[in-house]
This record gives structure tokens, sequence and C-alpha cells, in this order.
């Protein structure tokens, strides 16, 4: 058995690792897309490493685009296997591609009325909404904790992570030649504890590890205080400056997470007398999706559920879906918050909200993810002075924030917690995948602290033999 490394090897996105057995059966661990890089990011996604046609099951650990994004795109080049998968992912997946392939549609749209210009050849777009939802049909839904016999000598269990709704360790076993090996593919893991979600759950004994790295050289703030840093800002921003709060949030998971505070602090009368707006057509429904799943919620939510059968929804709270709705804003001049995706502030109507908010001392700017460094996020945390969007230039006068209990990684230690549930002599190999290159060495360090032997750091495209 071998397995390739094709994505998120030494950065954060793109994740996908070819496992290809003795039979030469070829098992796609998520199908993830580059994110991050603006129009170098195009190459990358072509350049899958390997030939669609010839992958027999894509084994999908969450609905992230970075872990899913190009699921539509190999079915567009020829893929027909199974895409396996929690129920949660499977529904998430149908309208986060599908906002993809739109994505992809209308950036394409805008970058070939550049090229007409100078008298270039159109692009076409990975993929679009029609290819979104036409690989749909390959998603196999399964439980958590219940194995799925790909083939008589292949099978797959999902336990959660808590990362997002959905999500899990995607833990394989393959017989060859009369020998089982066990592979557990963490994909991306979550805090110890959630707000909504069930916490991480151990996950049972195995021989390869192939483990995430985002935050491999961090440590968690531990006095950041949550949701009191939450209500905090709010106050601060929108009643003592009387300005507006702009939270980039991913749709799927983080603007979830916020929105089940505020509606917490709506229940109890703390939260101010304001607007709060969630702009952003996937965020709704994307929380629809929330509402269908209480199986991945913790006991937490359940008991308020029980005399608030809506905790995505109050009185103040305003999900916006059309472009005017979202135009609107632009000309709202009371204090308000608004939740706008995306998280990194690379895409989308959130963007917007910055260009139209940076630059006035009474707003704030409040980030409560990670942002890969390349990213506009990135650039406005670390301090810029001005920053570029949409070819305009802007002063960022605006107050900064950052709040880290709402991040979905779990840091260096929270990580190495969750992996002690294994018997680390065991473990024969260790691969990190998805982080870049200096908190992977780090992490790497600690990892052989605790016992791990064998700890890889792949490059792109690298083999690994079993």
């Amino acid at each position: 058995m071998e397995i390739q490394f094709n994505g998120a090897v030494r950065e954060v996105t793109g994740s996908k690792h070819l496992i290809t057995t003795n039979s030469g059966k070829k098992i796609l661990l998520d199908c993830g897309m580059y994110q991050g890089k603006g129009l170098e990011t195009d190459e990358m996604n072509r350049d899958l490493g390997f030939d669609p046609r010839d992958i027999d099951h894509i084994i999908l650990t969450h609905a992230h685009i970075d872990h899913s994004g190009l699921i539509p795109y190999v079915y567009k080049q020829g893929f027909r296997g199974s895409v396996i998968c929690t129920f949660a992912t499977r529904d998430l997946c149908s309208i986060m591609l599908v906002d993809s392939g739109f994505i992809q549609e209308r950036d394409v749209y805008y970058f070939n009325k550049k090229r007409a210009r100078k008298g270039l050849k159109p692009v076409e777009p990975l993929y679009n909404k029609d290819d979104a939802r036409d690989a749909m049909e390959l998603f196999i839904g399964v439980p958590y904790n219940r194995k799925f016999n790909i083939d008589n000598s292949i099978n797959v269990k999902f336990t959660n992570t808590g990362h997002m709704l959905g999500s899990g360790v995607a833990n394989i076993e393959i017989t060859e030649d009369g020998t089982t090996k066990r592979i557990a593919y963490t994909g991306d893991i979550g805090r110890p504890s959630n707000r909504i979600l069930k916490n991480p759950d151990a996950f049972p004994q195995t021989d390869i590890l192939i483990c995430e790295s985002t935050y491999g050289d961090r440590l968690h703030n531990e006095s950041d205080r949550g949701e009191e840093d939450l209500l905090d800002v709010v106050y601060d921003t929108c009643v003592r400056k009387g300005g507006k709060l702009i939270i980039p949030s991913f749709s799927v998971g983080r603007t979830q997470d916020l929105v089940y505070s505020l509606n917490n602090f709506y229940n109890e009368g703390r939260l101010p007398k304001i607007d709060i707006f969630v702009d952003s057509p996937l965020a709704t429904n994307a929380t629809e999706i929330f509402r269908i799943h209480p199986e991945c919620f913790n006991k937490d939510i359940l008991e308020i559920m029980e005399t608030d059968p809506d905790p995505f929804g109050f009185n103040t709270l305003h999900y916006t879906k059309s472009v005017d709705e979202s135009k609107s804003l632009n000309f709202y001049d009371k204090p308000c918050v608004i939740i706008s995706a995306s998280g990194m502030a690379e895409a989308g109507r959130v963007k917007h909200h910055l260009a139209n908010n940076i630059s006035n001392p009474k707003n704030t700017i409040l980030f409560v993810g990670y942002c890969a460094p390349t990213t506009l996020g990135a650039r406005i945390m670390s301090g810029a002075k001005r920053i570029s969007i949409h070819g305009f230039e802007y002063e960022v006068n605006a107050d900064i924030r950052r709040i880290e209990s709402y991040s979905g990684h779990g840091d260096y230690k929270e990580m190495i917690d969750f992996l002690k549930c294994q018997d680390f002599k065991k473990i024969t190999d260790t691969i990190l995948v998805h982080g870049d290159q200096k908190p992977m060495e780090f992490y790497k360090h600690k990892l052989k602290q605790e016992g791990l032997k064998n700890v890889h750091i792949p490059q792109k495209n690298d083999t690994l033999f079993f």
C-alpha cells in the first residue's frame, strides 16, 4: 500500500491524500480546493496529481471547501466513484459546493471581461453550479461510529472531531495479503469543548496516523473569555462608540457559534438593543441544516432548546439573502453588528463591508478564526495601515480585534491531548499535513517528545510506502 500527498502539504488548504492498495484500489482522503492565493490557486487546483477517472472512492472528513471543494471538479473530469461521509457533511456539501460553483462562475465572468479588453481568450471556471449539483449523486451518508464496508477488504468509520457539523476522523481498515493495516486521518481537529457540537471523541487505535497541524506551534489565549469578550466588543463598538461591528466569519460553523452566543445574550436580556445582520445566503442556508442535525449537538444546547426551540434566531437578528438587502447595509446609519463571509476576508460580501467601514475609527473589525498568511484578513490583523480591496486603497482606522475562543482548530496542546486516546507505541508512522512549514516542524518536535516515532512532513506529491 502507498499514500501520495497531493495537497495541504506544508500549507493549510487543498487537502488531498491518495491511498493506492496493492490490488490497485484508489481511495482519496478529502478533495479540497486551494484558497487564499489569488489567481495562483487556479493552476494549483487544476494540477491534481492524479487522474480523477482512476479514483474509486473519496472519503471526506468534513464539508469545508479546503477539504471538499474540488469534488465537483473531479466529477467534471470523469470521477464516478462514491463520496463517503457523515450525513451532516453530505447535507452541508449540497449547499456549500453549489455556492462554490456560483463563485467560480462569477469570478471567471469578471476575469474574462478583463481578458477580453486585452484581446485574450476566455478561461473556463473549475466548475459551475450544475457540476456541483450533479456531483451530489455520488455522496453516501453514514452515521458516526458505525463501520461502513466499502468492499470485502476495506471499511471506514467516522468518529467525531468537534471541528464542525459532521466532521470526523476517518478510521480506515485495509486488509491485504491476510494483514490488516489501520489508518486514521484526523481531518481538522476541534477544541476540547464546543458551544454547539459534541466534544471530540476518542478514536480507535491506529497503525498509521495522518494528522492536521494548523496550530502546531500555537497555544490559544487562556485569558480569552469567549462570549463575554464578544459582548464587551459589542458594547464598546455599538454603545460606547456608536459604530458598526464587522465580523468576517465563515458561513458554516463560526457564524452559527456567534449567533448562538448572541441568542443567549438576548434571552438573558444582556444584548444591547441593536440590529444584528447575518449577511450571507450560504450562512442562512447552513443554519437551516444545523437545525435538522440535533444529533450533533451537545447537552447544553439541547437543554436550551427545551425552552428556546430556535437557538439561531431572535427578534433583532436578520438574515439577508438578496444583493439588494446586502447593499442596503451600506446606508444603515445606526450602530449594528454585521456578520458576513468569508472568515479570511478573501471573498464574498464582507469585502464590501470592510471597504465601507474600515476607515471609520468608530467601527471595529473583529476576527474570530484562522486566517492564512496570504489573505486579506491576515494582513489586517498584522497591523497594516492601508489595504487594497477591489483595486482601491483604504486606510485602516477602525479598531482591529481578535477573539480566539471561536476558533474551530485545536492548538498543539489540545491536539496532542486529543491524540492521547492512542497507544503511541503502536503507531508505526505519523504524517503531518494541513499546516505551514514552521508550525509543522514545531509540532513534529512536540510529538516526538510525547513518544511518537517516524514523524514525517511530506512534500507535495511525495509517496510513502507501507
